[in-house]
């Protein structure tokens, strides 16, 4: 077997918090269950082992980590410890006062979630009057000298904008346009029959990115993830899984990806009570799918398995009830008939979207 790689980045879920409540949060459904939030001091030593293990990224993340008190400490600590800071942030409350803090405490980038390009139609997803406090954001970031990426998450209700968004992303002079089609679990899944665009208006959003890049010049760079359900093969998932991130949630428990809690039966260490060496090394979850040693048939003799590692574990979980089983998205799988069935499905109404449970900051 060979060596075990070192990771290279850390998503650090400072919290579950969040004042918005989009229908397709990657977020557990059951918020509840996560209430107890690491403090100030562990997500400190978390850092710390993260550089000593290798990481030289961290990705502060939620929920929405400006409702944390400590965040501005915590990107501080992050650039004592030479790692490269990024915020993902819904920006509602990213005033200018806040935004100075961390520009002050060290961070190196931001990331502000918009969810389409029309004011109404991102206020509806977000369930809050949000679209102006994202733009002043932007601008407000933008004059403190922060690379700003604009991420928006598409989906059949705003696919069909997609010259919009980029129109806007241009208006607004962010650095990085990223277009990523929802990706189906978590609450997306929940509301996959509603957020499912047609092959049709893929095909159509594709093409537009592509003469956008043609038009544009290299502001801002267009990152477009295509939507994994009409793709011939999947993505690798996060690059193998255990290979090159992980994920620290607000509780504490060690994940080879954000969104592994979708699989049920596996065990999850906290940095409560080991250290990030040890869980990456030793932990069993992560040894479960590293690899390819794992693999069923096709993946284990496909000239894939090392590209793609078999896909993603979470949504072969969701979509056949096996983690271990190969992507149903893949076109080799036995199992594809599963993804293509769900591109047939009627499409509710809009109206039948649920939006996640808020969890107010205390």
């Amino acid at each position: 077997m060979p060596p075990i790689p070192r990771p290279l980045a850390l998503l650090a879920e400072l919290t579950y918090r969040c004042p918005l409540k989009c229908p397709y949060c990657s977020n557990p459904l059951e918020l509840a269950r996560y209430r107890h939030e690491l403090d100030t001091a562990t997500w400190q030593r978390v850092l710390a082992e993260a550089a000593a293990l290798g990481v030289i990224q961290v990705h502060f993340s939620g929920g929405e980590p400006l409702v944390r008190r400590d965040l501005a400490e915590l990107v501080q600590h992050a650039r004592q410890l030479d790692l490269y800071s990024n915020l993902s942030t819904g920006a509602t409350l990213a005033d200018p006062a806040t935004l100075e803090r961390l520009k002050e405490a060290g961070l190196d980038a931001l990331q502000i979630s918009l969810l389409d390009a029309r004011p109404d139609g991102n206020d509806w997803l977000t369930g809050a009057a949000s679209f102006d406090k994202k733009r002043v954001a932007v601008e407000n970031a933008k004059h403190l000298g922060f690379p700003v990426t604009l991420n928006v998450v598409l989906h059949r209700h705003n696919l069909d904008r997609i010259e919009e968004i980029i129109d806007l992303a241009c208006r607004w002079d962010v650095d990085r346009l990223e277009l990523a089609h929802v990706q189906y679990t978590g609450w997306a899944f929940r509301n996959r029959a509603a957020l499912l665009p047609t092959r049709e208006q893929v095909e159509r959003a594709a093409e537009a990115v592509v003469q956008a890049r043609r038009r544009l010049s290299e502001r801002p760079a267009i990152l477009h993830v295509l939507p994994d359900y009409f793709q011939q093969y999947p993505k690798a998932c996060l690059h193998g899984w255990g290979r090159v991130f992980l994920t620290v949630a607000p509780d504490g428990a060690v994940l080879p990806c954000q969104t592994a809690r979708e699989i049920p039966g596996l065990v999850f260490p906290n940095v409560r009570e080991a250290s990030l060496e040890s869980i990456w090394f030793d932990a069993p979850v992560f040894q479960r799918f590293r690899g390819t040693d794992w693999m069923p048939e096709p993946c284990r003799s496909c000239e894939r398995r090392e590209i793609d590692f078999g896909g993603c574990r979470c949504q072969a979980f969701l979509l056949t009830g096996d983690p271990a089983a190969t992507d149903p998205v893949c076109h080799l799988s036995p199992l594809h008939p599963v993804v293509e069935r769900a591109l047939v499905e009627p499409p509710r109404e809009a109206a039948a979207l649920q939006f996640r449970v808020i969890t107010h900051s205390s």
